[in-house]
């Protein structure tokens, strides 16, 4: 496996890890009211978003190097 492909794999893995911990987090919020968790699973959204923005913006900088 390339390093290019590892690196793809891994921002989707982080993508869904980030995911699952933030349903949990807001779960875990709506069960016990602990903002600790909410500010969690709101962190876990952001981090998730700014995540895909910068798997966008890696796909297209692949796409303008010579060889990809």
């Amino acid at each position: 496996m390339s390093l290019k492909a590892f690196h793809i794999v891994f921002i989707v893995a982080s993508v869904g890890l980030s995911a699952f911990v933030a349903v949990w987090g807001i779960q875990d919020y709506s069960r016990t009211s602990d903002t600790s968790h909410l500010t969690i699973g709101v962190a876990s959204i952001v981090l998730g978003v700014v995540l895909l923005w910068y798997s966008t913006w890696f796909v297209r900088k692949l796409k303008s190097l010579p060889g990809s």
